[in-house]
């Protein structure tokens, strides 16, 4: 960015790192502000059940106390607005599966109460709500995960389908009363991978007032983690004339500190049954050259710039769009 001016309001839609022990660190937490990183999409579950949910709440307000210089709870967009102004990152709380419920659907309430602002429905496979990327058919949202739509609209938690089937994707679009994210996802027209999504989808998220973030996760590039900055502004790009300024956001998909063994569980078969086969990764973990961790995050907008984009656009696509889709999904 240009260097006598303040960087933008910079959210990430999706960062997955190592928040604490045994492999986080503080250095995690100092890269988001080093970044300048305003806040992220925390990832707090996975495979996890309610239990295993709320312990990891609990948790991250033992990271608070002890880290309240460097980040602060988000539940607001005020939230996310005063840690702009305080030059720390604001944390919100966001799930990748929407497991923790169970087969309850007042958790909704319970977990919005804890802080929880934005659940991606399913995870890779199915569950009771509807059917995710990797299942072997989709036939769409389930009779609950109507209801879970429903009630996530009313609650005030946004909708996140990044890593949801095609069908369920798009039947949460077109039942949703509110505009939905794909918080870190590209386009399978440029990169044909299931986890991508179809312009069918983005464009019709588009048109509802959603939000898609650009997905920087290198195993999804053709050229894996000899990946760089300019591959990931190229995707960034792509979506940009699909859909737009307005609708493009960022979603890292960092995955800071994290261990083999942790990839190794990410992509089993509902966190318990060993994939066959997991690409590897470096160790330690790196991301995309240009762009190896949070604090280089101003790269991105720099790169923007550099490609002839208007300052005023740069400050959607690096946060701004989030910020208008949290103001009004979100209820306090």
């Amino acid at each position: 960015m240009n260097g006598n001016t303040r960087h933008p309001i910079t959210i990430d839609g999706l960062n997955t790192s190592a928040w604490g022990p045994p492999n986080g660190s503080r250095g995690v937490l100092e890269d988001l502000v080093a970044g300048g990183v305003t806040a992220i999409n925390a990832t707090i579950a996975i495979w996890d059940d309610f239990e295993s949910t709320t312990a990891a709440i609990s948790d991250w307000y033992e990271i608070f106390d002890q880290n309240s210089d460097l980040v602060i709870p988000v539940r607001t967009v005020d939230d996310i607005k005063k840690a702009y102004e305080t030059g720390r990152c604001g944390v919100i709380f966001g799930w990748q599966n929407g497991t923790p419920i169970g087969n309850d659907l007042r958790r909704l309430r319970l977990f919005h109460e804890l802080g929880v602002r934005i659940i991606q429905i399913t995870y890779n496979e199915r569950n009771l709500i509807g059917n995710g990327c990797y299942e072997l058919h989709d036939e769409g949202l389930s009779k609950f995960g109507r209801a879970v739509v429903a009630e996530m609209n009313r609650t005030g938690i946004l909708i996140d389908l990044s890593h949801v089937g095609d069908r369920t994707t798009l039947d949460a679009i077109e039942l949703s009363d509110m505009p939905v994210a794909i918080t870190h996802a590209n386009a399978r027209a440029q990169d044909e991978h299931p986890r991508n999504k179809t312009d069918e989808a983005i464009k019709l998220l588009a048109e509802k007032g959603g939000v898609i973030g650009s997905n920087g996760f290198p195993m999804f590039f053709p050229g894996g983690f000899g990946s760089t900055l300019d591959d990931y502004l190229d995707r960034v790009e792509y979506l940009v004339q699909m859909v737009g300024p307005d609708h493009v956001a960022l979603g890292s998909d960092l995955c800071t500190d994290q261990p083999r063994s942790w990839f190794e569980w990410l992509f089993s078969s509902q966190g318990t049954i060993p994939a066959k086969e997991v690409a590897e990764t470096p160790e330690p973990y790196r991301h995309l050259h240009g762009f190896t961790s949070a604090a280089e995050f101003q790269n991105i907008g720099a790169g923007l710039e550099k490609r002839g984009y208007s300052r005023s656009d740069v400050e959607k696509i690096m946060g701004g769009n989030w910020l208008r889709l949290f103001g009004e999904v979100w209820r306090a």
